[in-house]
């Protein structure tokens, strides 16, 4: 059982100042649609700095008729049987990858992003994953893979770019092995980075168009 590490002791500290949670949504913030809830799921060693930190990111599947094959946080629709944006997170990753809320401690929550290709206002749910266990897809029908991704790596400034769509969207990528990061997570992950004091000087001029493999190819948009 792993304790936090100080530096996400010192990000949940961010998290409880409303003023440095509406910086991370600034560019996209709550519309009044729909409510969505995702969880931003860090593990690690004890002691663990940002580097060692790992994320949980899961891809979609390609057949679905929105954001078919992006990588994406665990998530989906707040129910009326939810309590809360933090229990429809937890129950959404334990639906979708196994995740049990019993071994997960919240940090925080960030306000909620727009999503215009959806309707949806997502809730980003920050928390501690202090005991990890191996993942698996469980709900196989909107799950193609899930992905435990070291937070060093998506840090790491030549694995950093801007992706782009023909049409002129774009907005900050992660390319980690053979996943490209973009769209909303994209977006989240390069806030909450700059929320928590990890960012490293990335070359924003590096435009990548976004890989087929992970492209919502029915609105062509991550907004």
């Amino acid at each position: 059982m792993n304790a936090v590490p100080p530096v996400l002791t010192a990000l949940a500290a961010k998290l409880a100042d409303p003023g440095e949670g509406a910086r991370v949504v600034r560019g996209r913030p709550g519309r009044g649609g729909r409510k969505a809830a995702v969880l931003v799921l860090f593990s690690g060693p004890p002691g663990a700095d940002a580097d060692d930190l790992e994320l949980v990111i899961v891809e979609k599947s390609a057949h679905l008729r929105k954001h078919a094959g992006q990588c994406a946080f665990p998530g989906g629709g707040v129910e009326e049987t939810d309590a809360s944006s933090e229990e429809a997170a937890l129950r959404e990753a334990r639906e979708e990858v196994g995740i049990d809320a019993a071994t997960v401690d919240l940090l925080g929550v960030l306000p909620a992003a727009s999503v215009t290709a959806t309707g949806y206002d997502v809730t980003p749910v920050v928390a501690w994953w202090r005991e990890p266990q191996d993942l698996e897809v469980v709900d196989t029908v909107e799950i193609s893979a899930v992905h435990t991704l070291r937070v060093g790596d998506l840090l790491e400034p030549v694995n950093r770019a801007t992706w782009r769509l023909p049409m002129g969207h774009q907005g900050p990528a992660f390319i980690v092995g053979e996943l490209f990061i973009w769209g909303l997570t994209g977006y989240l992950l390069d806030g909450l980075f700059d929320l928590a004091g990890w960012t490293r000087p990335w070359d924003e001029r590096d435009l990548r168009l976004v890989p087929e493999r992970f492209l919502h190819r029915a609105g062509l948009t991550a907004r």
